[in-house]
Formats: C-alpha cells, sequence, structure tokens
C-alpha cells in the first residue's frame, strides 16, 4: 500500500509549508518596532493606537457606528436519508441517517479608510484586502417567531430547514485599540503616509488583539502543524506496511526513514525562513538609518529657507510700519484711519506672527522627526543584533557572514548639528 505512505507524505509536506509560513509571520512581528504616529515613514511598519473616524458607518445588524463589519446569516437543517449496504457475512442490509448542519443563507459587510491615532499624531489606514481581526458583537440563535428572524434575514428557507437561524456580527469601532502590520505609502492627496495593501508586503493584518496575543497565536499554529505532519506521516506509514490494528510486526525501518524525511524537510525549509527573514531585517535596519539621513536633509533644506522667509516678512514689515509712523505724524486722525484701511486692504498678509508661528511649529515637528527616526533605527538595530547572538540564529549568521550594527552616534558633521534659530538673527 505505497500510495497511502506518498499521501501521508504529501500531508506531511503541506503542514510543513503551513508551519513555515506561520514562523515566518511570527518572526515578522517580533522583529518589527511599534512606530510612533508621527514616525511612520515608508516601508513596513507595525502601529498601535485608537480608530478616528469622524463619520463611520452603521453595521448591518447591530446597527453599531463602525468603520469595518462583517456579518452572517445560517440557517439550521436537518434531514433523514436511508442507505443500502453489505455487512462482513455479504448481506444486504438497509439503515436510516440522520444529518444536519448550518448553511449560510445571507452574509454581507463593508468598511472604510480611518485614522488611527497615538500621542503624536494620526495615520490614515485603508483596510481594504487587508487579514481583519475584529470585534464578535453578534452570535444570536432564534427561531422563526423572533423578529430578527425575517427582519434581517431572507424570506425563503432553505431545504430541510428547521427554522433556527443564527445571527453573527464582528465589527471595528471608532475609539477602538488596534493593532496594524502593514506597508505604509505615501498619500495621494497631502504630504504624509497611509498604511494600504501591498501586493509586495508580506502581511497587511488589522486586529483588535494584542502584539503578544498575535505572535502567540502564531507560534501556536507552527508547532500543531508541525506536529500534525509529523503524525499524518507515521500514521500512513504504519497503515502502509500493515493495516491491522493489532502492532506490526515489521522493523523500525519504514518509521526512521519518515521521520528522517520529516526532520530533513522542516531543517532546509526553517533554514530558508531564518535566513531570509534576518536579511530582510537587515534590509530594514539599513532602510531606517538611511531615514535618519533623509530627515536630516530634510532639516538642512527647511529650516534656513523657513529663516529667510521670516527675515524677510520682519525687514518688510519693518519698512512699512516706519513709513505709517511718518505718516501718521503728519496726518490728521480722520487722515490716518483711511490710510491705513488702504494698507491693510492692499498687503493683507501683513502680519508676521503667523510666520514666526509656522517657523516654529517646523522646528519641534522636524525635530521629533529626527529623534524619531534615530529612536526607530536603534530599535530595529537592537531587534537585529539580538537576533544574531540567539541560540540557534547565529548559525545561521555565522554561515552568512552577517555582522552586527551599531547603534546611532552623533557625529561631527555639519548637517548633522542641530540648526539653532536666535530671536536676533531672525529679525536682522
Amino acid at each position: 500500500m505505497q500510495y497511502i505512505w506518498l499521501i501521508g507524505l504529501g500531508v506531511m509536506f503541506l503542514c510543513i509549508f503551513f508551519a513555515l509560513r506561520n514562523l515566518k509571520k511570527k518572526r515578522l512581528v517580533d522583529d518589527v518596532p511599534t512606530s510612533k504616529a508621527k514616525g511612520v515613514f515608508i516601508g513596513l511598519v507595525e502601529l498601535k493606537g485608537k480608530v478616528k473616524c469622524d463619520n463611520p458607518l452603521r453595521s448591518y445588524l447591530t446597527e453599531k457606528p463602525s468603520v469595518y463589519y462583517r456579518w452572517s446569516v445560517q440557517e439550521h437543517w436537518t434531514r433523514t436519508t436511508t442507505e443500502h449496504y453489505t455487512d462482513s457475512k455479504g448481506h444486504r442490509k438497509t439503515r436510516t441517517k440522520t444529518e444536519s448542519g448550518w448553511k449560510t443563507v445571507a452574509s454581507g459587510g463593508d468598511h472604510k479608510p480611518f485614522d488611527l491615532c497615538d500621542d503624536t499624531g494620526c495615520v490614515l489606514v485603508r483596510p481594504d484586502k487587508a487579514k481583519v481581526e475584529a470585534t464578535n458583537v453578534m452570535n444570536y440563535t432564534c427561531g422563526i417567531t423572533d423578529p430578527l428572524y425575517y427582519g434581517k434575514g431572507p424570506s425563503t428557507a432553505v431545504p430541510n430547514s428547521d427554522f433556527r437561524r443564527r445571527f453573527k456580527e464582528e465589527i471595528i469601532e471608532p475609539g477602538a485599540t488596534l493593532y496594524v502590520f502593514g506597508q505604509s505609502h505615501e498619500r495621494e492627496d497631502i504630504v504624509a503616509p497611509e498604511i494600504a495593501y501591498d501586493k509586495e508586503a508580506p502581511m497587511f493584518l488589522i486586529s483588535t488583539r494584542e502584539e503578544k496575543k498575535v505572535s502567540r497565536s502564531y507560534g501556536f499554529y507552527y508547532w500543531l502543524l508541525l506536529a500534525t505532519g509529523l503524525v499524518a506521516g507515521l500514521v500512513t506509514t504504519y497503515f502502509s506496511v500493515n493495516r491491522s490494528f493489532y502492532y506490526p510486526a515489521e522493523p523500525l525501518q519504514p518509521y526512521l526513514i519518515t521521520a528522517g524525511i520529516f526532520g530533513i524537510t522542516l531543517f532546509l525549509g526553517w533554514f530558508w525562513v531564518v535566513h531570509n527573514s534576518l536579511k530582510s531585517l537587515l534590509y530594514r535596519v539599513d532602510q531606517a538609518k538611511s531615514q535618519i539621513d533623509v530627515q536630516l536633509k530634510r532639516r538642512n533644506d527647511l529650516i534656513p529657507s523657513l529663516v529667510n522667509a521670516v527675515k524677510g516678512m520682519s525687514r518688510y514689515e519693518k519698512e512699512v510700519l516706519e513709513k505709517l509712523s511718518l505718516l501718521r505724524s503728519h496726518l490728521s486722525r480722520e487722515e490716518t484711519k483711511q490710510t491705513l484701511n488702504i494698507v491693510v486692504e492692499k498687503y493683507p498678509g501683513l502680519k508676521s506672527h503667523s510666520t514666526f508661528m509656522k517657523l516654529q511649529k517646523e522646528l519641534v515637528d522636524t525635530e521629533d522627526r529626527i529623534s524619531l527616526a534615530r529612536g526607530y533605527y536603534n530599535e530595529i538595530a537592537s531587534f537585529y543584533n539580538a537576533r544574531l547572538e540567539r541560540f540557534p540564529d547565529f548559525l545561521i549568521c555565522k554561515l552568512s557572514r552577517l555582522k552586527p550594527r551599531n547603534l546611532f552616534t552623533i557625529d561631527n558633521e555639519k548637517e548633522r548639528e542641530r540648526i539653532e534659530v536666535k530671536e536676533n538673527a531672525v529679525s536682522n
């Protein structure tokens, strides 16, 4: 019965494949540091925050405000069937079987973009094509006399229905705390990031669970699938050698072969997943380091331009005010009032206070971006360096010649120095 053994090997390989997929996702979740909203840059990001939406949807069943909802209506059926069979002695017999189950008779859902906010700001999230783990708000079973039965369900019945329906709904409400893992892009409408689906991204997850629980679930399914694959291989090996239910008398060689195939396949797959995850982590470390230089370059280009603009506005207003003072000394009160009105109408932007405020805001925002970029780099570099020292990852690091990355330290380059903007420098 070699085909039974081959089927078992196929099941075993499938279990190993899906187990390694869960291992890859677990390592991704563990290795990507959580970003702040203001510190979300282009690339793979992990974010935690609360949902904000000014115009939420209404869920179908519970009619609660939501940014995402999914619902279904199932109907229970029962039927009795008669079948003919031949027993072990060759006699034809008849038996009656009762079957039952649930059939989905209606389902649907909707979603819309929303902001995910923390203490530093908000980031737009587009949940289209994401794997969403929402909160279950309804799991209700009722009979035909309940108003909900036909109120939210179809008017027709399934064959052999016993007129019981189960209503399920899960939603994400405004104000809910979410964990989001996905690819960050630049928005098309404004200069700001957004998290949305990307076919090149390894994962796009929106979950109401905490990061630790998400990681543990991937780890659980990794070990469960491995155990299932090994059991499937050994059981089919047993039945391919001896299909009777007493203890087989054959040697252990077939079982050792199956276990050996399982072990070699798992090792090669594990090596491939760990090696690629370390390479991807190294790429993200280098990308995080480049973001520091991007923000430093932004500061070096933006702040001097803003300072020069404020200087020009200050000189301009100073000249106008001097002329107004001179005019006021030679004109009457009514003439002065008319002249001021003409000047205000001709120069509506004659106030440098807003320009100074913009400069101050840009200074604070730029320094915050640089600080977040440095902190993110140090955090992901620490994750990477820790991976290089863990067993058994460090064995692959030795074979791949991967080196640790230094944490951020301040250099003495001119563009890396903090730009000081003094009041007298702006006003002169």
